[in-house]
């Protein structure tokens, strides 16, 4: 079980009768899984996404200069701001800033709630990231995670039509250039104002427990970790389809996880909680089971 490989397709499900083993392999903001079965140990299904990975081929190399021309032309960058009111005339800029924009501001300073009204606030999320564990490839820093933050306010967007806006946050770091989880919750605790919710992205467990914890505790908005609850959420989805298959309860289920990050530990906390037993689970990280 331990001979976890990259995961290219998922089998029918005439081949999943027999499961009793999920295992899970989860690194950064990455995660696989296999179904297996104890009698003979086979691997009866798996599937997932593998982080991003450099390779020589020129398939590879096709793509790689494919992504830095889409990301670089015509314009630089993924995404742009346009008015969502009229803006052509004197009389439009007199409306949307002075005198006109005065109205709004003394509405929402004698009733706060009023700011969901006059303004984007409550369709407008921060997308915030200190680029500490960007998809596979690590701790590479804010301005690196950039096209990453910019690439989740497009699927926002596209797929929601919510306004996001990619915040990759700096100066939050320890000497040896981990997350200083204080500072980073100081920082984005001040965003409250101008966003309906937070997505937290690509920051490096420990930290990252400890930040969506103390934020959700200190914000009146949303506070979401989405290499936590994402993935466990989507991962779910298909042990429970799995269980359906099968017919089994998820609480006759043994779950593996191969990897104790942010994503891995947030993802078993939640099939615990869906009613697989606790002591059926077991942890591994890079030194092997985790006691």
């Amino acid at each position: 079980m331990q001979r976890l490989k990259t995961i290219t397709n998922i089998h029918n499900s005439i081949f999943i009768k027999n499961m009793n083993v999920l295992v899970l392999n989860c690194g950064s903001s990455s995660i696989k899984y296999k179904l297996y079965n104890m009698d003979n140990e086979a691997v009866l299904a798996q599937g997932g996404a593998a982080p991003y990975s450099p390779s020589g081929d020129q398939e590879s190399m096709d793509l790689n200069a494919e992504a830095l021309s889409y990301h670089s032309t015509p314009v630089p960058g993924k995404l742009e701001v346009r008015a969502s009111k009229p803006c052509a005339t004197q009389h439009d800029l007199s409306l949307a800033y002075t005198p006109g924009v005065a109205k709004p501001c003394l509405e929402i300073h004698a009733s706060p709630q009023e700011v969901y009204r006059y303004t984007g606030k409550g369709n407008t999320v921060a997308v915030v990231s200190d680029g500490t564990a960007v998809l596979g490839l690590g701790n590479i820093g804010p301005e690196a995670g950039l096209p990453v933050m910019e690439g989740k306010s497009v699927l926002f967007k596209r797929f929601a039509d919510i306004d996001a806006v990619p915040i990759c946050l700096g100066k939050v770091f320890r000497e040896d250039g981990k997350t200083d989880a204080g500072k980073l919750i100081a920082a984005v605790e001040t965003l409250e104002p101008s966003f309906g919710g937070i997505n937290l992205e690509d920051i490096a467990a420990p930290a990252c427990f400890e930040v969506e914890t103390t934020l959700k505790k200190r914000m009146g908005i949303p506070v979401f970790h989405d290499d936590q609850h994402g993935t466990a959420i989507i991962s779910l989805a298909a042990l429970l389809n799995a269980a359906l298959l099968t017919g089994k309860p998820l609480s006759s289920l043994k779950v593996v996880g191969n990897g104790a990050g942010a994503a891995g530990l947030s993802c078993l906390e939640f099939y615990i909680q869906a009613g697989v037993k606790r002591e059926n689970v077991v942890v591994c990280d890079s030194k092997g089971r985790m006691p």
